[in-house]
């Protein structure tokens, strides 16, 4: 019977390794948090990074977000499109910056964070990324899932047009790298032809109605949900440039993933903004509005151009998929970096994993879509501007701008990393003296945010730079004295 089992075994081992290396061979990678090695960092079509960024924000997530600013937060048109230009401009630094640091190291971005936040520490930042992913992943699927089911008038539910998304979206991420390159170099083309006909058959409509005067809660307010969506690919940035040759300029790619975050969210949420300022003085749109429903205010836009329309308004319901196979794509990687001994299992598997999380989320959540939307982004922006201070702090002053001062082969070994106690203090301590206090949303407003508005992810970027600094000092001459004695004592 043991004898049995054992072949039973042994069969089913060399049958798993048979497929795994079938689907080596039909470009699939397997690749997950392991270094990329500077002899396989050959890739020199860097532009490719921009139209990642880019195909990711051109879809109805980034129209639905500029919404926000008129149906949420009051404000008139121009007051959200300032809000949304000049917010923008200072949030997409933070990303493109840390783009540039995947050709340099060959590390993921929550690799690299090992070095601030410490082997196990970086398990906390890495799980609130992996919400954070999940809950735009079910954003995403929730809008594309509406959009689908305006085209047929109701009778393919939202349930099933969630499912149709995200299926492609895991179809995309499972390959890997090059097939995710492959697609987002042209999932965008469709998707802005779909929106410039909206804009053409619609534009007629759109206009600037008078609005109470801002104030700068609302603009705040606005701003911390605006900071949430953009701010929070910080974490994933470094994921797509690893197999990047390392003699890229970093300029060169900072300006390439800047203008791919920039031209789509500045654009679409501005149109998104004006379009829902002119929904109550156009009848057919505010009734494929209804309920806050985006993609029946998108199909409502395209009706004049009768079927043609319904086709572009599927080609926009797929314009989320572009932005799930590329988060599907990090959310594999994250689940290595929280759980380490899952670092043998194939990336791939844990695409499959997304999939079986986001679609039962998508679907439980797509009653309260504006609700879930607003919150989400509200809270998720805290945090993002946290790990964002303490990763540049510790890059810029500790390790001096310089790639050579990370030692790559450290990445796994928890003895050759920081504690992570200096970072983990330095989020905590934020989030309980700022964050708190300075956040204002629907189920809690803090007693500084009564008066100025959401002010959270500002203070909360001051006080962790504040803080990281002495506490991770400090790190750094106590590790200095342990080694020095612990040298002593093996030398006696």
């Amino acid at each position: 019977m043991l004898q049995q089992g054992l072949e039973k075994d042994r069969q089913s081992t060399q049958k798993n390794l048979h497929w795994a290396r079938w689907l080596l061979t039909r470009g699939v990678e397997s690749r997950g948090i392991l270094p990329v090695p500077p002899e396989e960092r050959v890739d020199t079509q860097f532009w490719k990074i921009f139209f990642v960024w880019f195909s990711m924000n051109v879809n109805i997530l980034s129209f639905s977000a500029g919404t926000l600013g008129p149906v949420v937060f009051g404000l008139g048109l121009r007051e959200a499109c300032l809000t949304i230009l000049f917010f923008n401009l200072l949030c997409c630094i933070p990303p493109a910056y840390f783009t540039t640091w995947g050709p340099k190291l060959g590390m993921r971005q929550m690799v690299i964070s090992r070095y601030s936040f410490g082997y196990y520490g970086v398990i906390l930042p890495c799980i609130l990324n992996l919400i954070g992913m999940t809950g735009f992943s079910v954003l995403n699927s929730i809008l594309g899932g509406q959009a689908l089911s305006s085209v047929t008038n109701g009778s393919l539910s939202w349930s099933v047009g969630i499912v149709i998304i995200v299926i492609i979206a895991l179809l995309v991420s499972f390959c890997g790298y090059k097939v995710l390159n492959w697609y987002e170099r042209i999932a965008w083309m469709p998707v802005v032809l779909s929106f410039v006909v909206a804009l053409g058959v619609g534009g007629k409509h759109l206009s600037n109605p008078p609005a109470e005067p801002a104030t700068a809660r609302a603009v705040l307010n606005f701003a911390s949900s605006l900071a949430g969506f953009m701010i929070t690919y910080s974490p994933l940035s470094s994921d797509f440039t690893t197999y990047f040759h390392p003699s890229v300029s970093s300029w060169r790619l900072f300006i390439y993933s800047y203008l791919g975050f920039l031209s789509p969210v500045v654009t679409l949420q501005c149109l998104g903004a004006a379009v829902v300022v002119a929904v109550p003085s156009v009848p057919h749109w505010e009734a494929g509005y209804a309920g806050g429903n985006v993609g029946g205010l998108l199909e409502a836009m395209l009706h004049p151009v009768k079927g043609f329309g319904k086709f572009l308004t599927v080609l926009l319901s797929l314009s989320v998929a572009g932005n799930l196979a590329a988060t599907f794509y990090s959310f594999s990687l994250n689940i290595q970096v929280f759980v380490p001994p899952l670092v043998i299992v194939p990336r791939y598997v844990f695409s499959i994993l997304a999939t079986a999380i986001v679609i039962p989320l998508a679907i439980v959540g797509a009653t309260s879509f504006y609700e879930a939307l607003t919150d989400f982004l509200g809270v998720i922006g805290y945090w993002a501007s946290i790990f964002v201070a303490i990763i540049l702090v510790e890059h810029l002053l500790f390790r001096k701008n310089n790639p050579n001062n990370y030692d790559v082969e450290h990445w796994n070994i928890p003895q050759r990393l920081p504690s992570g106690i200096a970072a983990i203090a330095s989020a905590v301590m934020s989030f309980g003296l700022i964050v708190v206090p300075g956040m204002d949303q629907v189920w809690f407003v803090g007693p500084l945010a009564k008066t100025t508005g959401d002010i959270g992810f500002e203070a909360a970027f001051a006080l962790s730079v504040i803080l990281y600094i002495p506490f991770r000092a400090l790190e750094i001459r106590l590790r200095k004295t342990l080694y020095q004695e612990i040298s002593n004592t093996v030398t006696c």
